[in-house]
């Protein structure tokens, strides 16, 4: 039996991608899943269909994000969700792309990426607290655009370094009550949605080149590091940015 069978988590943006795989795996190992979804109505019934399928338990809930009241409709989705019971693990996952270089992004844009990626897990946290177990985890999803210079990416990674700080923070505000808080980095990774990026001539096999581990991401692959920061056995690490890239950009390849 998992150490995660009767825990509940909530995962957002668990409507496809990653999140869908993080849902997915969380629910193949026990946890009764709330399955958040902004739009995309139909992946997260998918996502709730295949954890069933495997003998899990989960629940959709919709709230867009980056919008006003959008932590209320969500945690009022939660909660009667919840019916009663503690929230064990909150998986921020959702997140809105990259808006584009510098002189490309304009104030709206620049707004809603940090309406989305900062502001949402930040309050997020904030609604979840009484409901979190002690005892339990915070996991939020950062990328590896904050340890690389990418001219495109410039306001995303400036909002997924803000979420690291926060997790380092609050990863010593809530120890107290043995909460571990971790963010986890992902790089290059291969979904559904973004395949079709994927399909330029070379682009793959470039990327997959500087990658110490010599392929691009999967959903799994990240999926694989939330379960375990979510299980007992990651009870002792906390305040860390976990690199989930598959050592992407590590230096030069000989």
């Amino acid at each position: 039996m998992s150490d995660l069978t009767g825990r509940t988590a909530l995962v957002t943006g668990a409507s496809r991608g990653i999140g869908q795989a993080i849902a997915s795996r969380l629910g193949s190992k026990g946890a009764m899943v709330i399955v958040h979804f902004g739009t995309d109505e139909d992946g997260a019934a998918a996502t709730v269909e295949e954890i069933e399928r495997n003998g899990g338990t989960a629940l959709a809930v919709r709230a867009e994000l980056g919008v006003d009241d959008d932590v209320e409709t969500l945690f009022a989705g939660v909660e009667a969700g919840l019916a009663g019971r503690p929230l064990d693990i909150l998986v921020n996952n959702a997140a809105a792309a990259p808006a584009g270089s510098l002189a490309a992004t304009t104030r709206t844009e620049f707004d809603h990426l940090f309406a989305v990626n900062v502001r949402a897990p930040y309050f997020i946290i904030q609604q979840a607290l009484p409901l979190l177990a002690d005892g339990g985890r915070v996991i939020t999803i950062s990328s590896v655009a904050t340890r690389m210079a990418n001219p495109d990416q410039t306001s995303f990674a400036m909002t997924k370094g803000a979420v690291e700080t926060m997790s380092m923070t609050l990863a010593n505000e809530l120890g107290v009550r043995g909460i571990t808080v971790n963010a986890v980095a992902p790089g290059a990774t291969r979904t559904a949605t973004n395949g079709s990026f994927f399909e330029a001539p070379g682009l793959a096999e470039l990327i997959a080149g500087t990658a110490a581990l010599d392929r691009l991401g999967r959903p799994d692959d990240v999926a694989d590091i939330v379960a375990f920061l979510a299980s007992s056995a990651a009870r002792w690490i906390t305040g860390q940015v976990i690199d989930a890239s598959g050592g992407l950009f590590l230096g030069p390849r000989a």
